[in-house]
């Protein structure tokens, strides 16, 4: 039991990468970095602050507190990235530590006791609290890039008045046991 669900959180985790990955391949590079007031964060701000809890929570995971000396919180809601490329290559980075960090979890070590800011976490109830935390941003990443996209958008999930085919087809195979995220991935990564 412990082995899947270690596997479920992978493959949850890569799901909202994914999401978010192809919401922002929509936009046009300076719509990353547009807000629409000043209580609002652009999707350039909420990458970086992803970026920063992500280094912050999964480097030396088992080992450190969550919560490093090194993060500035406050900052990452400040002077978003001013370059497309860096601020896709500090995500990519930031989800390979977590990745990285996901690899060294096992049954065994599901139930020791990790801190973040100074709270006790088992493993399972701080890969929880992130696996609430991301979806979240993700969530306001895809609306806010809807919301920007000039053309056409392409759904990430399914498409208006397409549920009865959608379902159409699922019931058409046979029953498997599976991670819902492995078909989803797919059909995401051939759109």
């Amino acid at each position: 039991m412990e082995s899947a669900y270690i596997e479920s959180v992978r493959k949850q985790f890569l799901y909202y990468k994914t999401l978010a990955d192809k919401a922002i391949a929509q936009l046009e590079p300076e719509q990353l970095f547009y807000s629409h007031n000043e209580d609002t964060n652009s999707i350039a701000l909420i990458v970086k602050h992803m970026v920063g809890n992500m280094l912050s929570r999964w480097t030396d995971f088992l080992t450190s507190d969550g919560e490093k000396d090194w993060r500035n919180r406050d900052a990452e809601f400040e002077d978003p990235y001013n370059d497309v490329d860096f601020m896709l290559q500090q995500w990519e980075q930031a989800w390979n530590v977590l990745f990285d960090a996901l690899n060294t979890v096992t049954p065994e070590n599901l139930n020791s006791i990790i801190y973040i800011r100074n709270e006790g976490h088992t493993v399972v109830e701080a890969i929880n609290r992130q696996l609430a935390h991301y979806p979240y941003h993700v969530g306001q990443i895809v609306f806010y890039a809807k919301l920007l996209k000039n053309s056409p958008w392409q759904s990430l999930s399914i498409p208006k008045n397409n549920s009865a085919q959608y379902n159409s087809a699922k019931f058409s195979q046979e029953k498997q046991i599976r991670n819902f995220t492995d078909s989803e991935i797919n059909r995401l990564n051939n759109q």
